[in-house]
């Protein structure tokens, strides 16, 4: 019996182990590997291909000479049927979009994080698994039917609590936006709080502190990264959002004065617009433009969570 080196390297058993496997278990190791490494880098190729095609359609209007990207991105004339003067400005569906999600956002993200702290911390069992098939849902309900519901009750109970004019506004919007992105906060935001060890909350305990000192203290400073990235769902929700938008906004182009004026998103100038615009136009080569404008601020929104929680993890 020979008794092992112990200057052989670290992993002097594992070749010897790799050794004795049967050939199949080897090559079924290996292809799992394999389509586990093809999968991951489908979702580069597959973003990066969406991309490449909304700038491909984009790209001849945006290099054909005539077209100013300065008045695309700070004006505020939006006229692509004119007859004598086409002008394509989006400043004010940009700062539509932002209006709609802002509010959407100072609604959503108390209650969906205070929703997943109470179902993470305070409810019992049979509680926790009934709100948690309710959040479920709540987010299968079709975004047009959202649209509906904006459109012909929030509409009314707007004008007649708030006396606005119009029902189909800011306001509208963002409460419907709120709805949807609350499903997605709530289970992200859960998750993350599970994901906190339980010998954190037993240290807590152990040093006096009350439920909500452990919540306020140790629990979410804990879940913080997690709890960022369920809010930036959130918000890639709202600013992704088309069809209840489109329908609870009212869609009207001006930069807003209040949350009780009618706004239009990019998205939904997009979805509306995009089926009358002659193939090849530039009217339809600036809706990809928007498009591209779309994909390009929801990557800033990322960079800026990832440098924001490289920033944390440093601290």
């Amino acid at each position: 019996m020979t008794v092992p080196d112990s200057k052989q390297p670290a992993n002097f058993s594992f070749a010897v182990r790799e050794a004795h496997r049967p050939a199949w278990a080897v090559f079924g190791e290996r292809t799992l590997t394999g389509l586990i490494y093809l999968c991951g880098i489908s979702a580069i190729v597959f973003v990066l291909s969406i991309f490449v095609f909304v700038f491909k359609e984009a790209a001849p209007v945006l290099f054909g000479g005539k077209f100013s990207l300065a008045q695309f991105l700070f004006s505020t004339e939006w006229y692509p049927t004119s007859e004598v003067n086409k002008r394509y400005g989006v400043l004010a569906m940009i700062v539509g979009t932002f209006s709609v999600t802002g509010v959407a956002m100072v609604i959503a993200v108390p209650f969906g994080l205070g929703a997943a702290i109470y179902i993470s911390e305070f409810c019992g069992p049979k509680v926790k698994e009934t709100l948690k098939i309710v959040i479920e849902l709540l987010a299968a309900i079709p975004s047009v039917v959202w649209g509906f519901i904006g459109l012909t009750v929030m509409s009314k109970l707007i004008v007649q609590y708030t006396g606005a004019p119009v029902g189909v506004n800011i306001l509208n919007g963002g409460i419907i936006l709120a709805l949807m992105s609350v499903p997605i906060i709530v289970s992200i935001g859960e998750d993350a709080l599970k994901a906190v060890p339980d010998s954190f909350r037993e240290a807590g305990i152990a040093l006096g502190a009350t439920r909500w000192q452990l919540i306020w203290r140790v629990l979410m400073p804990a879940a913080k990264n997690g709890l960022l990235a369920a809010v930036l769902l959130g918000v890639g929700r709202g600013v992704g959002e088309t069809m209840a938008v489109l329908m609870a906004t009212g869609h009207a182009v001006h930069i807003p004065s209040g949350i009780l004026d009618s706004v239009r998103t990019l998205t939904a100038n997009i979805a509306a617009e995009l089926g009358e615009a002659p193939a090849g136009s530039d009217h339809y080569r600036v809706l990809f433009l928007t498009g591209v404008l779309l994909f390009t601020l929801t990557f800033a929104v990322n960079l800026i969570a990832d440098l924001i929680v490289r920033g944390i993890r440093k601290k």
